[in-house]
């Protein structure tokens, strides 16, 4: 969607060429803006994995708790589409700066309010704010690091998405276990000053163009800032609610795509458009923009499927499963430098293809897993995983970037943002409602096969009866708690069944992402 921005009139004028704007202190603004990012994605994170605490800390039910991460990255969602507007209109530096302030104000007031109202509150304060982090971040890479270093600043960029992305779990684990739930927001707060004065000293001011407000496409923003908004609440919130049985989700959808629709008619018929959807259709973005989403989509799906195969079948705590996603997080520091130094000698195409075939693989060695899998059994896969992930992601953006001219860097990174947040809710929804309903087939099958009295069956609970009778007042007891005990291997091994399911069918996914890089055109000369 976002990339549209570089064909509408109005962008033309926004995004006309120009040459890059070095600071004095490029790597002081790098480090802002990476800050930025980590910061984006962590807050997401660690609240989605410290939500019961977080739940149980203000009194709030499951229900009610289950929209204080849909307030965050809904806001996020809203402001994704006009963030490179703003950045051209007041200047990156100028967006940034207030909206890091405001991220790190929110954070320190909301565990103070301790309700859900107040939490809510500040969490759609924060996402609005950090919401203009991640699309600022690769136009301030392109247009201030000199050319060569280009392809590394991406690299850390992507870097910077896989820590936050699996550092989460350890960092909450050892705030519940160390401190106390506020310093789940208060964490990410402390980095907001650093992250302000990071790009107070390191990013170029530039001047305010208040002739180009009067010139914005208001009704377009509003229209597709709002749509997007609301069928991704829709998705966050789906599963929960069972889709389509649910009015609010219906609801939802619905007004999100009418929003969306008039946001099309709007586009099509505005004299000065926001867009022109023409350009969506020119060269390989329309791939990109596909593959971004697939990715993203990917990447959420295995980042659900690896905690909750530890948590539900192995009784695991955050701290324990952030161990093992760390096994995907650290190697990036290696990776970052080698993938940035491949890419200036390969084609991206190349090196995106076989960071495609690695996640594949590493899917398919995770869908051999048993009940008995601890931590220690992914490391194989997670880190295959975490060298696929890296070489993908940066090439994909690389790639992306050699497609557009200098003009329409600033697209680029609203483009980033919506897919990062449309792909990654597409497949945590996905994945949710996808496991959900394989576990309950396979629960059926298993229990069919209880039911129908076989001889294992019978031979196990007679096994079972005896190994329990010690403990049991009677043998009524005992019979009860045998079954207990079978019903909940019954469970556990539908689970398994329903998590291989799930990394097979990633696999699957990869190979369409395959199919799509294949398709793909060398990148124009710049």
């Amino acid at each position: 969607m976002s990339v549209g921005l570089a064909g509408g009139r109005l962008s033309r004028i926004l995004l006309r060429p120009a040459q890059p704007i070095l600071t004095h202190h490029p790597i002081v603004g790098l480090l802002g803006v990476m800050l930025g990012a980590l910061i984006s994605t962590l807050t997401s994170r660690i609240t989605t994995f410290g939500l019961a605490d977080i739940r149980g800390a203000i009194g709030a039910g499951f229900d009610e708790g289950a929209w204080i991460t849909t307030a965050y990255t809904v806001a996020q969602m809203l402001v994704a589409p006009a963030a490179a507007f703003l950045g051209v209109v007041f200047g990156p530096r100028r967006v940034l700066l207030v909206s890091s302030l405001t991220y790190g104000l929110a954070m320190l007031a909301l565990p103070l309010t301790g309700t859900l109202t107040g939490v809510l509150t500040f969490q759609l304060l924060a996402g609005l704010s950090s919401g203009t982090f991640i699309p600022l971040t690769i136009g301030f890479i392109v247009r201030n690091l000199p050319p060569r270093y280009v392809v590394y600043g991406i690299a850390v960029y992507a870097m910077n998405v896989e820590l936050s992305l699996n550092f989460a779990a350890s960092v909450e684990g050892w705030v519940i276990e160390h401190l106390d739930w506020r310093w789940l927001f208060w964490d990410t707060a402390l980095l907001a000053p650093l992250m302000a004065l990071c790009v107070h000293f390191g990013m170029p001011a530039e001047p305010v163009r208040r002739d180009l407000l009067k010139d914005g496409d208001w009704w377009g923003i509003a229209y597709a800032s709002l749509g997007f908004a609301l069928l991704y609440a829709g998705l966050d919130q789906g599963n929960r609610l069972d889709w389509f049985n649910s009015g609010l989700i219906t609801g939802l959808f619905l007004a999100g795509g009418l929003l969306v629709g008039a946001f099309v008619v709007q586009e099509l018929t505005c004299p000065k458009p926001w867009i022109t959807f023409g350009a969506l259709f020119r060269g390989n973005i329309p791939l990109l923009c596909l593959l971004l989403v697939l990715l993203r989509l990917v990447m959420l799906s295995t980042a659900y499927l690896v905690p909750q195969f530890l948590v539900t079948v192995n009784n695991y705590r955050a701290l324990e499963v952030g161990d093992t996603l760390l096994l995907i997080a650290l190697p990036q520091f290696l990776l970052a430098p080698l993938v940035g130094t491949l890419l200036r000698h390969a084609d991206p195409r190349v090196v995106m293809a076989a960071g495609f075939a690695a996640v594949g693989l590493a899917c398919w060695l995770a869908s051999h897993l048993t009940a008995d899998w601890v931590g220690a059994d992914f490391l194989p896969s997670q880190m295959l995983q975490a060298f696929g992930q890296s070489f993908a992601m940066t090439s994909l953006i690389y790639f992306n970037i050699k497609n557009l001219s200098q003009a329409h860097i600033l697209a680029l990174g609203a483009l980033l943002q919506t897919a990062r947040l449309l792909g990654g809710e597409l497949g945590a929804a996905f994945m949710q409602t996808f496991v959900r309903v394989r576990e309950q087939f396979h629960s059926f099958r298993l229990v069919s096969d209880v039911v129908a009295g076989s001889t294992d069956t019978v031979h196990r609970l007679a096994g079972t009866m005896a190994r329990v009778a010690a403990r049991s007042t009677g043998a009524e007891e005992a019979s009860d708690r045998a079954l207990s005990l079978l019903s909940a291997a019954v469970r556990k091994q539908a689970y398994v069944l329903a998590y291989i399911d799930g990394f097979v069918v990633i696999a699957w996914f990869i190979v369409g992402g395959l199919l799509l890089i294949a398709l793909l055109r060398p990148a124009p000369k710049q």
